[in-house]
């Protein structure tokens, strides 16, 4: 099987964790409907190839049958099974696909060596937090551990970082889109206030029961929205309880549609899947069930009826519509004006914004456009615009007052403004090494490039400023010495200059006895 570029990017960079870095625990991030299962099968095939036993971890029966599916067509390669009756003690087979609840069993994990297996590799990897997962792991403690999972999330990776050492390769959500392997997004914001103040917590997020509770006296209202919106794409609705899933079905088949509700008791499931498959059926409802492990290519329509706090599990369920499938040129996903006591709702701003700011300006100007379909890459473009132009106005003053400072190096803060570098500016330490303080080498070549070290906070900064500058350097680009000398006679966004022009400013400066030439304007002039 021939490897997407992408595919195979992340393919080397995993083995390059593990081989030539020496990271034992890494993490691999891939949007739902962009091949996961294959790039790990991938994965697989290459630890067999070294004479290594390799162990796919996961939660769910579907996702067991999937990697173990997806392993053969891809690699040739066979599995023994680890679930309930079945186990893998024995077997010819050097891989393994794995039950955590079946393996996280005292009686059954000491069954195991701790040197059983060489390579874990967990699929969905947001649960590995969890206790089972943790219990496997530590049993197998020495073994090279791969977690791959959908989330774009900074914040669940930050959480990630308690175990994972490292972020092998991301590929993000608007770089698939605009690559082709996934379907553009459009948000409709529905003018409909949903009433969450009531709700509680539970584990981190909404407390299903409350949800279905408040969300019971708005189904009408909702389904008569969906009517507008709905009625000639095939949709699938995510809802908090089993009981709310099945009332809301029947009040979409009393307005019209074809709709067919699953959940976890269904003993039709399968069949029912099938016929929404084959379009006997427009409409699938769901409480949750549908986030993992299920495929229909052709939903082009995501209702998110269970509010979450979660970006993992809102970016499953949105996952169910991004997939490509002949004649479908976008997914509509449906939007509420969900009114929360916090703003720490999803939202489809959150699938791919990468700062909060951002975040907070889509979903207002999303609020500000209700009723009209907007793509959600167009409008976090508008997002950035707008909020780098706020920041740039709040720090006028701070970057004022460090232009004037007496010393010879430079902030970092000016440097990243200075070159419109918004993965800098927004940056958070995710993992253990990257919050820890930065390194005396580190330091020192900060400031010989000429960046003041002591306002660079972690080592994870420090990292992506240094990688930063060599590449700047190499490309040929103004340094931080001549954007500081530069800036400090008003020049805007030296950091876009070249080398060569920065220099060429700097000595018609100098030969003018350090005053700004005739004819120059500072604001105004680019070279």
């Amino acid at each position: 099987m021939q490897l997407r570029p992408y595919q195979e990017e992340s393919r080397q960079a995993v083995q390059s964790e593990w081989d030539k870095k020496g990271v034992k625990k890494t993490l691999l991030v891939l949007p739902t409907g962009t091949g996961k299962t294959i790039v790990f099968s991938k994965i697989t095939e290459d630890r067999t190839r070294l004479g290594e036993k390799t162990l796919i971890l996961a939660h769910r029966g579907e996702l067991l049958d999937q990697a173990a599916d997806k392993l053969e067509k891809a690699t040739g390669l066979g599995s023994s099974r680890e679930q309930a009756e079945s186990t893998s003690l024995g077997s010819f087979y050097r891989v393994t696909v794995g039950s955590v609840q079946t393996l996280q069993r005292e009686k059954r994990l000491n069954q195991f060596p701790k040197d059983y297996f060489d390579t874990i590799i967990i699929d969905e990897a947001h649960h590995v937090l969890s206790d089972g997962y943790q219990r496997v792991l530590e049993h197998f403690e020495n073994a090279n551990v791969l977690g791959v999972t959908a989330t774009p999330d900074r914040g669940d990776k930050r959480n990630l970082g308690q175990f994972f050492d490292s972020l092998a390769y991301e590929y993000k959500l608007p770089q698939a889109i605009k690559d082709g392997y996934l379907t553009p997004i459009k948000a409709l914001t529905i003018p409909l206030k949903l009433d969450l103040t009531g709700v509680g917590q539970q584990a981190g997020d909404f407390k299903a029961s409350d949800v279905g509770t408040a969300l019971d006296p708005y189904l009408y209202q909702i389904a008569d929205e969906m009517v507008k919106h709905c009625s000639d794409k095939k949709t699938v609705v995510f809802l908090p309880l089993v009981a709310t899933s099945q009332k809301f079905t029947q009040i979409l088949n009393d307005k019209g549609f074809k709709a067919a509700e699953v959940n976890g008791e269904s003993k039709d499931r399968a069949e029912v899947l099938a016929d929404f498959d084959n379009n006997k059926y427009n409409v699938l409802c769901n409480s949750m069930l549908l986030t993992e492990g299920w495929d229909c290519p052709d939903v082009n329509c995501v209702v998110v009826l269970r509010p979450t706090k979660v970006r993992s599990l809102y970016c499953q369920m949105v996952g169910r519509g991004t997939r490509l499938a002949p004649g479908k040129d976008h997914l509509l996903l449906l939007d509420f004006l969900w009114h929360t006591e916090r703003h720490e709702l999803c939202r489809p701003a959150h699938l791919i914004a990468e700062s909060v700011e951002v975040a907070e300006k889509m979903i207002e100007k999303g609020e500000e456009n209700v009723g009209v379909q907007l793509d959600i890459e167009e409008l976090e473009v508008e997002a950035v615009s707008d909020v780098v132009a706020d920041r740039e106005a709040a720090l006028a003053e701070k970057l004022a007052a460090m232009k004037k400072r007496k010393r010879a190096l430079m902030d970092p803060l000016q440097f990243e403004m200075s070159i419109m570098a918004e993965d800098l500016t927004n940056y958070v330490p995710s993992f253990g090494w990257e919050m820890a303080p930065a390194s005396d080498k580190q330091i020192k070549t900060l400031e010989k490039f000429g960046i003041f070290p002591e306002a660079v906070d972690n080592a994870g900064k420090a990292t992506m400023l240094l990688d930063r500058l060599h590449k700047r350097r190499d490309s040929g680009l103004s340094t931080p010495k001549q954007i500081r000398r530069l800036e400090t006679y008003g020049f805007q966004k030296v950091g876009t200059w070249s080398f060569d022009n920065a220099s060429k400013m700097i000595s018609r400066i100098a030969g003018n006895g350090w005053r700004i030439p005739n004819g120059v304007k500072p604001k105004e002039y680019t070279p």
